[in-house]
Formats: C-alpha cells, structure tokens, sequence
C-alpha cells in the first residue's frame, strides 16, 4: 500500500536513541537463540529511512527498484514545505514565461520503506547506501545515490504517532498566530476608534491637540486695570501717577540746571553718614 505525503514540513525522523552497534548486537543475539531453541523463526517487519529523494521520484519508483532484493510493504514520502513548494512553483512559472500551467512537480524530502523481513531491510541498507540509483544508462535517477539507513527497533506505528503530533503542533501554532493577528487587529481598531472620538469631541479634525492648557501671566497693564477696578483703586492709581510725574519733573529741571538728581543727593548723604 503506498502512501504519499500529506502534511508537509514535518521533521527530519532519525534513528531510536542509543547506540547502533548495541541495537545490532542485541537484535543478532535474539535471532541466535530463536535458531538455537529450534523453533519456527518468527517474520518482523523491517523500515529503512530515505534520506535523499531526487525530484521526479515517486513511491511507485522505489518500489520496482526495492522490491527485487525483497518484498516491499508500505511506503511514505514526506512532501517538501509549502513554502518551498510555492517559491519553486513561482520559479517554473517566471522560467516559462508567466503561463499559468508551467511544468512544476511535487517534489518529496525523506521517505521509509517497510520490507516483510527486516533481515532483507539490513542486507538493503548495507549494500545499497552510496550506490546509484538508476543502474540503466538512460535512468532519470543515473547520478543520485541511495542514502539508506535502517532503523533498528523501529515499527509503522513509531511513524504515525510522530506524523499525528507533528500535524498536531502545527495545527496548534496556526491557532496561536491566528489569536495573535486577531488581537493586533481588535487592538488596532479599539486604537483607531478612540482617536476618532477625541477629534469629534476636540471639534478641529485637523490639529490632534487642539485643546491647550496653560495659564498666561498678566500683563502690568492688566494689573493697573484690576487695582483701579478695586475700591479706592482711582484715587491711588491717580497718587501713584501724579508722584512718577513729580520724579520726572525733578530728573529734567536737574539737568537743565546741572543740580544734583533726587537719586545722587541720596547716595551722597548715604555715604556721608556711613564716613
């Protein structure tokens, strides 16, 4: 039964954790002591990981060439990112002139094979990684090299539940961005909503801050106004001009007649007193 990829941008699967060479050993002493207790030698499934898939390759493709060194169960191609998927897809179309139906192919990432006996999967791995894929002089796939690996202690089942968590910790980052975008948007329109209301309730559109608050000092003009508002104000304000006047009067007869001013009589008797 093949299978291609349906959720693409999974993660690169590797081997169980732990050491190769003790995974190997142990799996050669169980088949050892099956063959020493003389019983019927029971038939485990084996999966071999396809690092490498050139483009234009197919499950049906490893299928004829894997099934003559044994029988070949299912397979799983992993498709390549969508991302991936649509920058190539734009690539072909600007290459073919910008037609809408340019040649462009779904190309796959990695791949397992599941072989009947996983005897057979160890033998396929050890003696096909780094040789030619296509052994025909014609072969599309001449000049790509197997990249096999076999997976010890690894079942079809270790691969669906990988696969389901996967394409649930997408589905759970695509909820979280969506949130995400849908808060920025509530928050932008929330933003936009109470300017408009500020600048309908300043009543000039035009000037975000229309509305100053500040306090200007009065003028001495203003403050000679608001004494001579007050009770007796006049009559002060009158004696006050009437004595600026009488200053001035005595500033000019001082210096036509070159007598000392008011202010310098002062400070010579200041100073007379301090001698």
């Amino acid at each position: 039964m093949e299978a291609e990829g349906l959720e693409p941008g999974a993660a690169e699967l590797g081997p169980l954790e732990g050491s190769d060479q003790k995974l190997e050993a142990l799996e050669e002493q169980e088949e050892s002591e099956e063959a020493a207790g003389g019983s019927k030698k029971r038939v485990v499934p084996g999966i071999v990981y396809l690092g490498h898939i050139p483009p234009r390759f197919r499950p049906l493709h490893v299928r004829n060439l894997l099934s003559a060194y044994g029988e070949v169960g299912r397979v799983f191609f992993q498709a390549e990112d969508g991302f991936v998927r649509r920058k190539k897809k734009a690539a072909a179309a600007s290459a073919a002139g910008g037609k809408k139906r340019s040649k462009y192919s779904k190309d796959y990432t990695e791949g397992w094979v599941e072989f009947r006996d996983k005897r057979v999967a160890k033998r396929v791995a050890a003696s096909l990684h780094n040789t030619p894929m296509g052994s025909r002089r014609r072969s599309p796939f001449r000049y790509d090299l197997w990249n096999l690996k076999y997976l010890h202690r690894f079942t079809w089942s270790h691969l669906s539940e990988h696969l389901a968590f996967e394409r649930q910790v997408r589905r759970q980052r695509l909820r979280a961005e969506v949130a995400q975008a849908k808060r920025e948007t509530d928050f932008y329109l929330r933003s936009v909503e109470r300017g408009q209301r500020f600048l309908a309730a300043d009543g000039d559109s035009t000037r975000p801050n229309g509305s100053w608050a500040f306090a200007q000092r009065p003028t001495e003009q203003e403050l000679r106004a608001r004494k001579a508002a007050r009770p007796g104000g006049r009559e002060r304000a009158r004696l006050a001009n009437a004595q600026d006047q009488a200053r001035s009067n005595r500033g000019l007869l001082a210096k036509i007649f070159g007598a000392p001013t008011p202010s310098e009589s002062r400070e010579d008797a200041s100073l007379v007193r301090n001698s």
